[in-house]
């Protein structure tokens, strides 16, 4: 492992580490019951602040499981290569984004030409 390597690990480390962090603070906030009896504003507000809790909730397990899935790729010897063409990965873009699985060349081939578009549900389907 270069010296490289290793501070791209311990980036994805960090961020790990950062994201169940997080996740954990979301998972344990209690919400208090929304009911008719309450003001309508205060319900709205209660309903728009559990629901963007709940999405953030959902962003931040997907962004850790593409931590998890580069770590695991350190595993593999497969780290800093492209997933669709096994080029290297420039490590300008892997320090900027350490779980980077394509290189700029795939990924706006992806972006632009509808292999792997993303679409209103592609977090879900585990598309980014």
């Amino acid at each position: 492992m270069t010296r490289d390597d290793a501070r791209l690990r311990r980036l994805l480390e960090e961020e790990r580490a950062k994201l169940i962090d997080d996740i954990d603070h979301l998972s344990n906030i209690k919400y208090r019951r929304i009911t008719s009896s309450n003001h309508m504003a205060e319900s709205a507000t209660a309903a728009f602040d559990q629901a963007s809790n709940q999405a953030l909730l959902k962003q931040l397990q997907h962004r850790l499981k593409r931590v998890d899935h580069a770590l695991a790729k350190f595993e593999t010897g497969t780290y800093g290569y492209c997933e669709n063409c096994g080029e290297p990965i420039d490590f300008a873009r892997l320090k900027a984004l350490p779980d980077a699985r394509f290189c700029l060349k795939c990924q706006r081939q992806r972006e632009t030409m509808g292999g792997g578009a993303l679409g209103p549900r592609a977090l879900e389907t585990g598309e980014i």
